[in-house]
Protein backbone atom coordinates (compact mmCIF):
# COMPACT_ATOMS: atom_id res chain seq x y z
CA UNK A 1 0.00 0.00 0.00
CA UNK A 2 1.33 3.40 -1.00
CA UNK A 3 1.13 6.56 1.10
CA UNK A 4 -1.51 7.98 -1.29
CA UNK A 5 -3.66 4.87 -0.94
CA UNK A 6 -3.62 4.90 2.88
CA UNK A 7 -4.13 8.66 3.03
CA UNK A 8 -7.16 8.64 0.74
CA UNK A 9 -8.70 5.64 2.49
CA UNK A 10 -8.35 7.23 5.94
CA UNK A 11 -9.65 10.56 4.65
CA UNK A 12 -12.71 8.89 3.13
CA UNK A 13 -13.45 7.02 6.36
CA UNK A 14 -13.14 10.29 8.27
CA UNK A 15 -15.41 12.01 5.75
CA UNK A 16 -18.13 9.39 6.12
CA UNK A 17 -17.88 9.57 9.93
CA UNK A 18 -18.16 13.38 9.86
CA UNK A 19 -21.16 13.24 7.51
CA UNK A 20 -22.95 10.70 9.69
CA UNK A 21 -22.19 12.74 12.83
CA UNK A 22 -23.46 15.86 11.06
CA UNK A 23 -20.53 17.94 12.32
CA UNK A 24 -20.74 20.45 9.45
CA UNK A 25 -22.68 20.97 6.26
CA UNK A 26 -21.84 18.26 3.67
CA UNK A 27 -20.30 20.77 1.27
CA UNK A 28 -17.76 21.98 3.82
CA UNK A 29 -16.90 18.43 4.90
CA UNK A 30 -16.23 17.35 1.32
CA UNK A 31 -14.31 20.55 0.59
CA UNK A 32 -12.11 19.93 3.66
CA UNK A 33 -11.26 16.45 2.36
CA UNK A 34 -10.47 17.83 -1.10
CA UNK A 35 -8.10 20.41 0.43
CA UNK A 36 -6.33 17.59 2.31
CA UNK A 37 -5.86 15.74 -0.98
CA UNK A 38 -4.45 18.94 -2.53
CA UNK A 39 -1.98 19.36 0.34
CA UNK A 40 -0.87 15.72 0.05
CA UNK A 41 -0.22 16.09 -3.67
CA UNK A 42 -2.90 13.56 -4.62
CA UNK A 43 -4.85 16.21 -6.52
CA UNK A 44 -3.47 19.04 -8.63
CA UNK A 45 -5.14 22.48 -8.38
CA UNK A 46 -6.64 21.87 -11.83
CA UNK A 47 -8.14 18.53 -10.75
CA UNK A 48 -9.44 20.09 -7.55
CA UNK A 49 -11.27 22.86 -9.42
CA UNK A 50 -12.59 20.91 -12.40
CA UNK A 51 -15.85 20.09 -10.66
CA UNK A 52 -16.65 23.79 -10.19
CA UNK A 53 -16.77 24.27 -13.97
CA UNK A 54 -18.54 21.01 -14.75
CA UNK A 55 -21.57 21.36 -17.00
CA UNK A 56 -23.66 19.06 -14.80
CA UNK A 57 -23.00 21.17 -11.70
CA UNK A 58 -23.85 24.43 -13.47
CA UNK A 59 -27.02 22.83 -14.86
CA UNK A 60 -28.11 21.97 -11.31
CA UNK A 61 -27.54 25.61 -10.26
CA UNK A 62 -29.66 26.91 -13.14
CA UNK A 63 -32.42 24.39 -12.44
CA UNK A 64 -32.72 25.84 -8.92
CA UNK A 65 -33.59 29.17 -10.53
CA UNK A 66 -36.03 27.61 -13.01
CA UNK A 67 -37.77 25.82 -10.13
CA UNK A 68 -37.96 29.10 -8.22
CA UNK A 69 -39.52 30.80 -11.23
CA UNK A 70 -42.18 28.11 -11.43
CA UNK A 71 -42.77 28.35 -7.67
CA UNK A 72 -43.16 32.12 -7.62
CA UNK A 73 -45.48 32.07 -10.62
CA UNK A 74 -48.02 30.21 -8.48
CA UNK A 75 -48.34 27.38 -11.01
CA UNK A 76 -47.70 24.59 -8.49
CA UNK A 77 -50.17 25.99 -5.98
CA UNK A 78 -52.92 26.03 -8.59
CA UNK A 79 -52.05 22.50 -9.72
CA UNK A 80 -52.32 21.02 -6.23
CA UNK A 81 -55.66 22.73 -5.62
CA UNK A 82 -57.04 21.12 -8.79
CA UNK A 83 -55.69 17.70 -7.78
CA UNK A 84 -57.09 17.59 -4.26
CA UNK A 85 -60.72 16.38 -4.17
CA UNK A 86 -63.17 18.64 -2.39
CA UNK A 87 -65.91 17.28 -0.16
CA UNK A 88 -66.13 13.79 1.23
CA UNK A 89 -63.47 11.39 -0.02
CA UNK A 90 -61.21 8.53 1.10
CA UNK A 91 -57.46 8.22 1.52
CA UNK A 92 -57.21 5.87 -1.46
CA UNK A 93 -59.24 8.09 -3.82
CA UNK A 94 -57.25 11.16 -2.82
CA UNK A 95 -53.91 9.36 -3.26
CA UNK A 96 -55.08 8.07 -6.65
CA UNK A 97 -55.45 11.64 -7.88
CA UNK A 98 -52.44 13.04 -6.08
CA UNK A 99 -49.48 10.65 -6.18
CA UNK A 100 -49.07 9.93 -9.93
CA UNK A 101 -49.46 13.63 -10.77
CA UNK A 102 -46.85 14.72 -8.20
CA UNK A 103 -44.44 12.07 -9.51
CA UNK A 104 -44.85 13.46 -13.02
CA UNK A 105 -44.24 17.04 -11.86
CA UNK A 106 -41.14 16.11 -9.87
CA UNK A 107 -39.62 14.44 -12.94
CA UNK A 108 -39.01 17.94 -14.31
CA UNK A 109 -38.69 20.17 -11.23
CA UNK A 110 -36.47 20.18 -8.16
CA UNK A 111 -38.10 18.04 -5.46
CA UNK A 112 -37.70 20.50 -2.59
CA UNK A 113 -39.91 23.36 -3.89
CA UNK A 114 -42.56 20.82 -4.90
CA UNK A 115 -42.73 19.48 -1.33
CA UNK A 116 -42.39 22.94 0.26
CA UNK A 117 -45.45 24.16 -1.67
CA UNK A 118 -47.55 21.00 -1.61
CA UNK A 119 -47.02 19.80 2.00
CA UNK A 120 -48.73 22.66 3.91
CA UNK A 121 -51.59 22.81 1.39
CA UNK A 122 -52.15 19.04 1.71
CA UNK A 123 -52.05 19.23 5.51
CA UNK A 124 -54.58 22.10 5.55
CA UNK A 125 -56.82 20.26 3.06
CA UNK A 126 -56.63 16.98 5.01
CA UNK A 127 -57.77 18.72 8.18
CA UNK A 128 -60.65 20.34 6.27
CA UNK A 129 -61.94 17.04 4.83
CA UNK A 130 -61.25 15.20 8.11
CA UNK A 131 -58.61 12.82 6.78
CA UNK A 132 -55.28 12.16 8.57
CA UNK A 133 -52.52 14.23 6.93
CA UNK A 134 -50.05 11.55 8.04
CA UNK A 135 -51.41 9.30 5.26
CA UNK A 136 -50.27 11.78 2.60
CA UNK A 137 -47.09 13.59 3.61
CA UNK A 138 -44.54 10.73 3.57
CA UNK A 139 -46.05 9.44 0.29
CA UNK A 140 -45.71 13.01 -1.07
CA UNK A 141 -41.97 12.99 -0.34
CA UNK A 142 -41.51 9.48 -1.72
CA UNK A 143 -43.28 10.12 -5.04
CA UNK A 144 -41.14 13.21 -5.65
CA UNK A 145 -38.11 10.93 -5.30
CA UNK A 146 -39.67 8.28 -7.54
CA UNK A 147 -40.53 10.84 -10.19
CA UNK A 148 -37.05 12.32 -10.02
CA UNK A 149 -35.31 9.10 -11.08
CA UNK A 150 -37.23 9.01 -14.38
CA UNK A 151 -35.44 11.86 -16.16
CA UNK A 152 -31.98 13.36 -16.42
CA UNK A 153 -33.10 16.58 -14.69
CA UNK A 154 -35.37 14.99 -12.09
CA UNK A 155 -32.70 15.04 -9.40
CA UNK A 156 -29.26 16.56 -8.99
CA UNK A 157 -27.80 13.06 -8.52
CA UNK A 158 -28.60 12.10 -12.11
CA UNK A 159 -26.88 15.24 -13.39
CA UNK A 160 -23.86 14.58 -11.15
CA UNK A 161 -23.42 11.06 -12.51
CA UNK A 162 -24.04 12.36 -16.03
CA UNK A 163 -21.26 14.94 -15.57
CA UNK A 164 -18.86 12.28 -14.27
CA UNK A 165 -19.65 10.07 -17.25
CA UNK A 166 -18.81 12.89 -19.66
CA UNK A 167 -15.57 13.63 -17.77
CA UNK A 168 -14.61 9.95 -18.05
CA UNK A 169 -14.92 10.15 -21.84
CA UNK A 170 -18.20 8.27 -22.26
CA UNK A 171 -21.47 9.45 -23.78
CA UNK A 172 -23.83 10.72 -21.09
CA UNK A 173 -27.51 10.03 -20.53
CA UNK A 174 -30.21 11.39 -22.78
CA UNK A 175 -33.20 13.20 -21.29
CA UNK A 176 -35.40 10.15 -20.79
CA UNK A 177 -32.86 7.30 -20.88
CA UNK A 178 -33.03 6.67 -17.12
CA UNK A 179 -36.80 6.42 -17.46
CA UNK A 180 -36.35 3.03 -19.12
CA UNK A 181 -35.97 1.58 -15.65
CA UNK A 182 -37.02 4.56 -13.50
CA UNK A 183 -40.61 4.55 -14.71
CA UNK A 184 -41.04 0.90 -13.70
CA UNK A 185 -39.66 1.66 -10.24
CA UNK A 186 -41.96 4.68 -9.98
CA UNK A 187 -45.05 2.70 -11.01
CA UNK A 188 -44.23 -0.16 -8.62
CA UNK A 189 -43.50 2.31 -5.82
CA UNK A 190 -46.75 4.21 -6.32
CA UNK A 191 -48.76 0.98 -6.36
CA UNK A 192 -47.03 -0.08 -3.15
CA UNK A 193 -47.97 3.24 -1.53
CA UNK A 194 -51.57 2.87 -2.70
CA UNK A 195 -51.85 -0.58 -1.14
CA UNK A 196 -49.82 -0.27 2.06
CA UNK A 197 -49.46 3.38 3.10
CA UNK A 198 -52.86 3.54 4.79
CA UNK A 199 -51.96 0.47 6.85
CA UNK A 200 -48.31 1.28 7.62
CA UNK A 201 -48.55 5.01 8.29
CA UNK A 202 -49.86 6.30 11.63
CA UNK A 203 -53.20 7.97 12.15
CA UNK A 204 -53.25 11.72 12.71
CA UNK A 205 -51.12 12.91 15.59
CA UNK A 206 -52.70 16.09 16.97
CA UNK A 207 -50.53 19.14 17.50
CA UNK A 208 -50.05 20.03 21.13
CA UNK A 209 -49.11 23.68 20.72
CA UNK A 210 -51.68 26.29 21.60
CA UNK A 211 -54.02 27.62 18.87
CA UNK A 212 -54.17 31.21 17.67
CA UNK A 213 -54.40 33.56 20.59
CA UNK A 214 -54.89 37.25 21.36
CA UNK A 215 -52.23 39.24 23.14
CA UNK A 216 -53.04 42.01 25.57
CA UNK A 217 -52.89 44.73 22.93
CA UNK A 218 -55.43 42.85 20.86
CA UNK A 219 -52.92 41.90 18.17
CA UNK A 220 -53.70 38.55 16.54
CA UNK A 221 -51.00 35.87 16.79
CA UNK A 222 -50.94 32.84 14.52
CA UNK A 223 -49.54 29.37 14.90
CA UNK A 224 -46.68 29.03 12.40
CA UNK A 225 -44.57 25.94 11.69
CA UNK A 226 -40.96 26.71 10.76
CA UNK A 227 -38.57 24.02 9.50
CA UNK A 228 -34.99 25.05 10.29
CA UNK A 229 -32.62 25.33 7.35
CA UNK A 230 -28.85 24.95 7.18
CA UNK A 231 -28.29 28.71 7.59
CA UNK A 232 -30.35 29.08 10.76
CA UNK A 233 -27.87 30.79 13.15
CA UNK A 234 -28.97 28.76 16.17
CA UNK A 235 -27.98 25.35 14.77
CA UNK A 236 -26.39 23.11 17.44
CA UNK A 237 -27.29 25.62 20.16
CA UNK A 238 -29.79 25.28 22.99
CA UNK A 239 -32.88 27.41 22.62
CA UNK A 240 -31.97 29.30 25.79
CA UNK A 241 -28.61 30.20 24.25
CA UNK A 242 -30.30 31.52 21.09
CA UNK A 243 -32.97 34.11 21.78
CA UNK A 244 -35.47 33.19 19.05
CA UNK A 245 -37.99 35.80 20.12
CA UNK A 246 -35.42 38.60 19.98
CA UNK A 247 -34.17 37.53 16.55
CA UNK A 248 -37.50 36.83 14.86
CA UNK A 249 -40.21 38.39 17.04
CA UNK A 250 -41.98 35.08 17.64
CA UNK A 251 -42.33 32.80 20.66
CA UNK A 252 -41.50 29.08 20.40
CA UNK A 253 -44.30 26.88 21.77
CA UNK A 254 -43.24 23.43 20.56
CA UNK A 255 -40.17 21.74 19.08
CA UNK A 256 -40.40 18.67 16.84
CA UNK A 257 -36.95 17.19 16.35
CA UNK A 258 -35.91 15.47 13.15
CA UNK A 259 -35.68 12.22 15.14
CA UNK A 260 -39.43 12.31 15.68
CA UNK A 261 -39.45 13.58 19.28
CA UNK A 262 -41.82 16.37 20.36
CA UNK A 263 -41.31 18.80 23.23
CA UNK A 264 -43.75 21.30 24.69
CA UNK A 265 -42.07 21.75 28.08
CA UNK A 266 -38.48 22.61 29.09
CA UNK A 267 -37.91 23.95 25.57
CA UNK A 268 -34.99 26.12 26.68
CA UNK A 269 -32.77 23.04 27.11
CA UNK A 270 -33.44 21.57 23.65
CA UNK A 271 -30.52 21.67 21.20
CA UNK A 272 -31.64 22.85 17.74
CA UNK A 273 -30.61 20.99 14.57
CA UNK A 274 -31.20 21.42 10.86
CA UNK A 275 -34.53 19.85 9.93
CA UNK A 276 -36.15 20.45 13.34
CA UNK A 277 -39.60 22.04 13.23
CA UNK A 278 -40.47 24.88 15.59
CA UNK A 279 -44.10 25.72 16.27
CA UNK A 280 -44.15 29.44 17.05
CA UNK A 281 -46.73 32.11 17.80
CA UNK A 282 -46.12 35.01 15.40
CA UNK A 283 -47.97 37.97 13.94
CA UNK A 284 -48.91 38.57 10.30
CA UNK A 285 -45.49 39.98 9.41
CA UNK A 286 -43.50 36.84 10.26
CA UNK A 287 -44.03 34.81 7.06
CA UNK A 288 -43.72 37.79 4.63
CA UNK A 289 -40.50 38.84 6.37
CA UNK A 290 -38.80 35.46 6.51
CA UNK A 291 -40.57 33.55 3.72
CA UNK A 292 -37.75 33.98 1.18
CA UNK A 293 -34.95 33.55 3.71
CA UNK A 294 -32.74 30.46 3.59
CA UNK A 295 -32.85 30.44 7.40
CA UNK A 296 -36.06 28.39 7.18
CA UNK A 297 -36.68 25.61 4.68
CA UNK A 298 -40.45 25.92 5.08
CA UNK A 299 -42.83 28.33 6.79
CA UNK A 300 -46.54 27.62 6.97
CA UNK A 301 -49.51 28.82 8.97
CA UNK A 302 -52.05 26.61 7.21
CA UNK A 303 -53.11 29.30 4.76
CA UNK A 304 -52.78 28.89 1.01
CA UNK A 305 -49.97 31.01 -0.42
CA UNK A 306 -50.78 33.99 -2.62
CA UNK A 307 -50.54 33.24 -6.32
CA UNK A 308 -49.62 35.38 -9.30
CA UNK A 309 -51.81 36.21 -12.26
CA UNK A 310 -53.00 33.64 -14.76
CA UNK A 311 -50.81 35.03 -17.58
CA UNK A 312 -47.69 34.68 -15.44
CA UNK A 313 -48.56 31.08 -14.56
CA UNK A 314 -49.14 30.10 -18.18
CA UNK A 315 -45.95 31.83 -19.32
CA UNK A 316 -43.89 29.99 -16.68
CA UNK A 317 -45.45 26.69 -17.73
CA UNK A 318 -44.75 27.46 -21.40
CA UNK A 319 -41.06 28.10 -20.64
CA UNK A 320 -40.77 24.84 -18.69
CA UNK A 321 -42.35 22.81 -21.51
CA UNK A 322 -40.17 24.58 -24.08
CA UNK A 323 -37.04 23.73 -22.06
CA UNK A 324 -37.95 20.03 -21.78
CA UNK A 325 -39.06 19.61 -25.40
CA UNK A 326 -36.08 21.56 -26.69
CA UNK A 327 -33.57 19.46 -24.76
CA UNK A 328 -35.28 16.24 -25.89
CA UNK A 329 -35.50 17.18 -29.57
CA UNK A 330 -31.96 18.56 -29.49
CA UNK A 331 -30.63 15.05 -28.82
CA UNK A 332 -32.09 13.64 -32.06
CA UNK A 333 -29.47 12.73 -34.71
CA UNK A 334 -31.19 14.81 -37.40
CA UNK A 335 -31.07 17.91 -35.20
CA UNK A 336 -27.41 17.31 -34.37
CA UNK A 337 -26.66 17.16 -38.10
CA UNK A 338 -28.58 20.38 -38.73
CA UNK A 339 -26.70 22.26 -35.99
CA UNK A 340 -23.22 20.67 -35.81
CA UNK A 341 -21.64 23.70 -34.11
CA UNK A 342 -24.23 24.07 -31.33
CA UNK A 343 -24.93 21.41 -28.74
CA UNK A 344 -28.67 21.72 -28.10
CA UNK A 345 -28.66 19.85 -24.80
CA UNK A 346 -30.27 20.48 -21.42
CA UNK A 347 -27.54 22.95 -20.43
CA UNK A 348 -28.27 25.04 -23.52
CA UNK A 349 -32.02 25.23 -22.92
CA UNK A 350 -31.91 25.63 -19.14
CA UNK A 351 -29.53 28.57 -19.62
CA UNK A 352 -31.95 30.27 -22.00
CA UNK A 353 -34.95 29.55 -19.76
CA UNK A 354 -33.17 30.99 -16.71
CA UNK A 355 -32.31 34.24 -18.49
CA UNK A 356 -35.85 34.69 -19.82
CA UNK A 357 -37.31 34.05 -16.35
CA UNK A 358 -34.93 36.60 -14.82
CA UNK A 359 -35.69 39.35 -17.37
CA UNK A 360 -39.45 38.74 -17.20
CA UNK A 361 -39.31 38.86 -13.38
CA UNK A 362 -40.62 35.34 -12.82
CA UNK A 363 -38.11 35.37 -9.98
CA UNK A 364 -36.50 38.55 -8.56
CA UNK A 365 -33.22 38.83 -10.47
CA UNK A 366 -31.61 40.94 -7.74
CA UNK A 367 -32.12 38.10 -5.25
CA UNK A 368 -31.16 35.19 -7.50
CA UNK A 369 -28.34 34.02 -5.22
CA UNK A 370 -30.89 33.29 -2.47
CA UNK A 371 -32.58 30.62 -4.53
CA UNK A 372 -29.49 28.52 -5.21
CA UNK A 373 -28.50 25.86 -2.69
CA UNK A 374 -24.78 26.57 -2.57
CA UNK A 375 -24.03 23.70 -0.22
CA UNK A 376 -25.41 21.23 -2.76
CA UNK A 377 -23.33 22.81 -5.52
CA UNK A 378 -20.13 22.70 -3.44
CA UNK A 379 -20.90 19.08 -2.54
CA UNK A 380 -21.30 18.24 -6.22
CA UNK A 381 -18.12 20.06 -7.28
CA UNK A 382 -16.09 18.39 -4.53
CA UNK A 383 -17.60 15.04 -5.44
CA UNK A 384 -15.80 15.20 -8.80
CA UNK A 385 -12.48 15.89 -7.07
CA UNK A 386 -12.95 13.07 -4.53
CA UNK A 387 -13.77 10.67 -7.34
CA UNK A 388 -10.57 11.73 -9.12
CA UNK A 389 -8.55 11.23 -5.93
CA UNK A 390 -9.90 7.69 -5.56
CA UNK A 391 -8.69 6.94 -9.08
CA UNK A 392 -5.29 8.67 -8.70
CA UNK A 393 -4.48 6.88 -5.43
CA UNK A 394 -5.52 3.42 -6.62
CA UNK A 395 -8.28 3.11 -4.00
CA UNK A 396 -10.96 2.66 -6.66
CA UNK A 397 -9.07 -0.15 -8.42
CA UNK A 398 -8.23 -1.92 -5.14
CA UNK A 399 -11.80 -1.84 -3.82
CA UNK A 400 -13.06 -2.96 -7.24
CA UNK A 401 -10.68 -5.94 -7.22
CA UNK A 402 -11.87 -6.85 -3.72
CA UNK A 403 -15.53 -6.74 -4.77
CA UNK A 404 -14.81 -8.73 -7.93
CA UNK A 405 -12.92 -11.30 -5.85
CA UNK A 406 -15.97 -11.80 -3.65
CA UNK A 407 -18.11 -12.44 -6.70
CA UNK A 408 -15.83 -14.39 -9.04
CA UNK A 409 -18.32 -17.24 -9.38
CA UNK A 410 -21.37 -15.10 -10.02
CA UNK A 411 -20.55 -12.60 -12.75
CA UNK A 412 -21.43 -8.95 -13.26
CA UNK A 413 -25.07 -9.27 -12.15
CA UNK A 414 -24.04 -9.86 -8.54
CA UNK A 415 -21.54 -7.01 -8.77
CA UNK A 416 -24.39 -4.80 -9.93
CA UNK A 417 -26.38 -5.80 -6.85
CA UNK A 418 -23.43 -5.19 -4.53
CA UNK A 419 -22.82 -1.74 -6.01
CA UNK A 420 -26.50 -0.88 -5.47
CA UNK A 421 -26.35 -1.92 -1.81
CA UNK A 422 -23.12 -0.01 -1.15
CA UNK A 423 -24.43 3.16 -2.81
CA UNK A 424 -27.82 2.92 -1.12
CA UNK A 425 -26.28 2.50 2.34
CA UNK A 426 -24.14 5.58 1.74
CA UNK A 427 -27.11 7.66 0.57
CA UNK A 428 -29.14 6.75 3.67
CA UNK A 429 -26.25 7.63 5.98
CA UNK A 430 -24.73 10.68 4.28
CA UNK A 431 -26.03 12.47 1.16
CA UNK A 432 -27.09 11.29 -2.29
CA UNK A 433 -24.44 13.29 -4.16
CA UNK A 434 -21.63 12.16 -1.85
CA UNK A 435 -22.82 8.58 -2.27
CA UNK A 436 -22.64 8.94 -6.05
CA UNK A 437 -19.13 10.40 -5.75
CA UNK A 438 -17.89 7.39 -3.79
CA UNK A 439 -19.62 4.83 -6.00
CA UNK A 440 -18.76 6.21 -9.44
CA UNK A 441 -15.03 5.37 -9.51
CA UNK A 442 -15.89 1.89 -8.20
CA UNK A 443 -18.31 1.41 -11.10
CA UNK A 444 -15.69 2.58 -13.57
CA UNK A 445 -13.00 0.27 -12.16
CA UNK A 446 -15.29 -2.79 -11.89
CA UNK A 447 -16.47 -2.47 -15.49
CA UNK A 448 -12.92 -1.88 -16.77
CA UNK A 449 -11.44 -4.87 -14.92
CA UNK A 450 -14.25 -7.16 -16.08
CA UNK A 451 -14.19 -5.82 -19.63
CA UNK A 452 -17.92 -5.03 -19.71
CA UNK A 453 -19.94 -1.91 -20.52
CA UNK A 454 -19.97 0.57 -17.60
CA UNK A 455 -23.43 1.95 -18.45
CA UNK A 456 -25.42 -0.55 -16.33
CA UNK A 457 -23.25 0.34 -13.33
CA UNK A 458 -23.78 4.07 -13.93
CA UNK A 459 -27.56 3.59 -14.06
CA UNK A 460 -27.49 1.54 -10.85
CA UNK A 461 -25.71 4.40 -9.07
CA UNK A 462 -28.44 6.83 -10.18
CA UNK A 463 -31.20 4.55 -8.89
CA UNK A 464 -29.48 3.62 -5.60
CA UNK A 465 -28.27 7.12 -4.73
CA UNK A 466 -31.78 8.56 -5.08
CA UNK A 467 -33.62 5.74 -3.28
CA UNK A 468 -33.52 7.32 0.18
CA UNK A 469 -36.70 6.00 1.76
CA UNK A 470 -35.72 4.31 5.02
CA UNK A 471 -34.52 7.31 7.05
CA UNK A 472 -35.71 10.92 7.30
CA UNK A 473 -32.13 12.25 7.18
CA UNK A 474 -31.12 10.96 3.75
CA UNK A 475 -33.23 13.37 1.72
CA UNK A 476 -34.30 16.95 2.52
CA UNK A 477 -37.92 16.36 1.48
CA UNK A 478 -38.16 13.59 4.08
CA UNK A 479 -36.99 16.02 6.75
CA UNK A 480 -39.58 18.59 5.68
CA UNK A 481 -42.57 16.26 5.87
CA UNK A 482 -41.34 14.67 9.10
CA UNK A 483 -41.69 17.94 10.97
CA UNK A 484 -45.07 19.05 9.73
CA UNK A 485 -46.50 15.51 9.80
CA UNK A 486 -45.31 14.74 13.34
CA UNK A 487 -43.69 11.51 12.13
CA UNK A 488 -41.33 9.38 14.17
CA UNK A 489 -38.08 7.89 12.83
CA UNK A 490 -39.57 4.39 12.72
CA UNK A 491 -42.45 5.56 10.53
CA UNK A 492 -39.92 6.03 7.71
CA UNK A 493 -38.25 2.69 8.40
CA UNK A 494 -41.56 0.81 8.44
CA UNK A 495 -42.85 2.10 5.12
CA UNK A 496 -39.54 3.01 3.44
CA UNK A 497 -37.56 -0.22 3.79
CA UNK A 498 -39.88 -2.27 1.53
CA UNK A 499 -39.67 0.55 -1.02
CA UNK A 500 -35.86 0.30 -0.94
CA UNK A 501 -36.18 -3.44 -1.58
CA UNK A 502 -38.59 -2.86 -4.48
CA UNK A 503 -36.16 -0.38 -6.05
CA UNK A 504 -33.27 -2.82 -5.58
CA UNK A 505 -35.07 -5.80 -7.15
CA UNK A 506 -36.36 -3.91 -10.18
CA UNK A 507 -32.95 -2.31 -10.74
CA UNK A 508 -30.89 -5.50 -10.65
CA UNK A 509 -33.41 -7.35 -12.84
CA UNK A 510 -34.21 -4.74 -15.49
CA UNK A 511 -30.94 -2.81 -15.87
CA UNK A 512 -28.92 -5.80 -17.25
CA UNK A 513 -31.80 -6.54 -19.64
CA UNK A 514 -32.02 -2.97 -20.98
CA UNK A 515 -28.31 -2.06 -20.99
CA UNK A 516 -26.35 -5.15 -21.96
CA UNK A 517 -23.01 -5.84 -20.29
Amino acid sequence: MTFEFVFVLLALLGMVAALVADKMRPGMILFSVVVLFLCAGILTPKEMLEGFSNKGMITVALLFLVSEGIRQSGTLGQVIKKLLPQGKTTVFKAQLRLLPSVAFISAFLNNTPVVVIFAPIIKHWANAVKLPATKFLIPLSYVTILGGICTLIGTSTNLVVHGMILDAGFEGFSMFELGKVGIFIAIAGIIYLFVFSKRLLPDARPDTAVPDEEVEEGEKLHRVEAVLGARFPGINKKLKDFNFQRHYGAEVKEIKTRNGQRFVTNLEDIVLHEGDTLVVMADDTFIPTWGESSVFVLLTNGSDPDTAGKKKRWFALFLLVLMIVGATVGELPIVREMFPDIKLDMFFFVSITTIIMAWTNLFPARKYTKYISWDILITIACAFAISKAMVNSGVADCVAKFIIGLSDDYGPHVLLAMLFIITNLFTELITNNAAAALAFPLALSISAQMGVSPTPFFVVICMAASASFSTPIGYQTNLIVQGIGNYKFMDFVRIGLPLNIITFLISVILIPMIWNF
